[in-house]
């Protein structure tokens, strides 16, 4: 009997040593491209978390809406079918409402100015928030700051975007910002947009330069003003309910290596801007500074 004991013992401790060696394997979702930073920078957390867990962690990155649009990915975080997801702002509100003050127009005067507001108590605030909708809200990694492109004509000020149809996220603030300044805003998914602007159906839309470059708007938009109106974060988010099924220092190594990694990627992120812009004007892109950022500033005041 003492035999069987022991041997059962053996058995059941050599099943456990092999269900904890082969490694947990996560995945993380994005919709941009893969060339953008944050799937650089999603690589890199892939990288450190096999490193500092000693390959008991595997994290699968899966960039361009292969997990879905980004309201599904964070749907998905909630029902624990993805694990991790980098997003705009875009669809977050729905979830968490506080989010939508980020995304006020001309807020940030600075790339310094938004980091420290974002990493700091108010960032943490927001963040913190996602905890009572069954979502982690780890980190403010970058997008960028989003400028605006047309096709029929240049817009130098406000007026000139009366009667342009403006693609612009599915966000309240976004919507009402441009309604403001004269346009009219379409909201509209991001994988319908190269479409619709190669078939006209929309006049022009917004977007930092690392997705004007890597989606190859410059084919089917002429004009890009550099207008910076909005500052565009991407969150890191994570499933609470599947990372609350892994070790306390699991989850740790996780949650602070999405944070450590904000510096960079956003450091990667300004590094690509300047030089795509180069890139975008050698495309054959009209890429400007306004003559008056203010005015805009007026328009989108309200």
């Amino acid at each position: 009997m003492k035999r069987r004991c022991v041997l059962l013992a053996v058995l059941l401790a050599v099943g456990i040593s092999s269900l904890w060696a082969a490694p947990v394997v996560l995945k993380l979702g994005h919709g941009a491209q893969a060339t953008h930073p944050s799937h650089i920078a999603g690589l890199r957390f892939a990288e450190l978390v096999k490193e500092r867990t000693k390959g008991q962690v595997e994290v699968q990155v899966f960039p361009n809406r292969q997990l879905g649009e980004e309201r599904d990915m964070v749907e998905g975080l909630q029902l624990g079918t993805v694990d991790f997801a980098v997003v705009s702002t875009g669809p977050l509100g729905g979830f968490v409402p506080e989010v939508g003050v980020v995304d006020l127009p001309f807020l940030f005067t600075s790339a310094a100015h938004a980091y420290k507001v974002l990493d700091g108590d108010i960032g943490r605030g927001i963040l913190d928030k996602f905890q009572s909708r069954g979502i982690l809200g780890v980190a403010f990694w970058e997008n960028g700051w989003r400028n605006l492109s047309t096709s029929k004509r240049k817009v130098l000020k406000p007026e000139d975007l009366k009667g342009l149809k403006i693609r612009t996220m599915e966000n309240k603030v976004h919507m009402a910002s441009f309604t403001a300044a004269g346009a009219s805003p379409v909201p509209m998914v991001w994988g319908e947009v190269y479409t619709s602007l190669q078939q006209g159906v929309i006049d022009g839309q917004e977007n930092p330069v690392v997705i004007i470059h890597s989606n190859a708007l410059w084919e089917v938009q002429k004009y890009y003003a550099l207008t910076g109106h909005f500052y565009g974060p991407h969150v890191f988010l994570a499933s609470k309910r599947n990372l609350d099924k892994l070790p306390r220092d699991i989850q740790k190594i996780l949650l602070d290596t999405a944070r450590e990694l904000s510096t960079f990627q956003r450091d990667y992120n300004k590094k690509l801007e300047d030089e795509l812009i180069v890139q975008l004007k050698a495309k054959g892109m009209d890429v400007y500074e306004l003559p008056n950022k203010k005015a805009f500033q007026d328009a989108m005041q309200p």
